[in-house]
């Protein structure tokens, strides 16, 4: 089974084979590249939902008729901002950013901020749409506190701030096999997997 991932996103990309690979289920993770790119979406819906269905159908137009579109859209909420940057966290920068601007910004607003009140959520929203046009969308949540500086260099984006529930290392010092198991993709990927199509 072949997946349309609205992404260019070559993170993204890695980290859902790499789920697809665990999971047994004989499913590839194809990027936009592999149909001509990714259209422009405007991800103007206020909601993580909305803008991954906004991306799904993008990405739906483009593909053949037996063909399954993905779209992801995520990312980290904070507590102290009240759940900011949330669905801005690609754009947290500016409209021009890039992974390392955006942490560098979020590293700046919560300076300030004490160690109780450094608690944060990334969000991750799947949303698949069959060949036939049905639509199904998966939620996952993964909680967390912010550190003060960021550490290590595995993953992406805020991933070397934020330190999951229940362990002492930030997402960017855990090996990939152990964000596998965790994170807030790993946990929507989970219920994609769990429904039969």
């Amino acid at each position: 089974m072949k997946l349309y991932l609205a992404s260019a996103n070559t993170h993204k990309v890695r980290e859902l084979q790499a789920l697809a690979d665990l999971s047994s289920a004989g499913i590839e993770i194809l990027s936009a590249q592999s149909v001509g790119g990714m259209p422009e979406v405007v991800e103007d819906t206020g909601s993580f939902v909305g803008n991954a269905r906004k991306k799904a159908h993008a990405i739906k137009s483009l593909l053949p008729n037996d063909g399954w579109a993905l779209a992801d859209d995520s990312g980290i909420c904070v507590d102290a901002l009240g759940g900011a940057p949330g669905v801005e966290s690609a754009y947290f920068a500016g409209a021009i950013s890039d992974d390392r601007a955006n942490l560098n910004k979020l590293v700046a607003v919560m300076r300030e901020a004490p160690h109780g009140s450094r608690g944060a959520h990334y969000v991750c929203v799947l949303v698949l749409i069959s060949p036939a046009g049905d639509e199904y969308v998966f939620e996952g949540k993964c909680h967390g506190a912010l550190l003060f500086d960021p550490i290590g260099a595995e993953g992406f984006g805020y991933d070397p701030l934020f330190v999951p529930t229940g362990h002492d290392c930030t997402f960017g010092e855990l090996p990939p096999a152990t964000k596998q198991q965790l994170s807030h993709r790993a946990m929507a990927w989970g219920q994609l997997i769990a429904k039969s199509y």
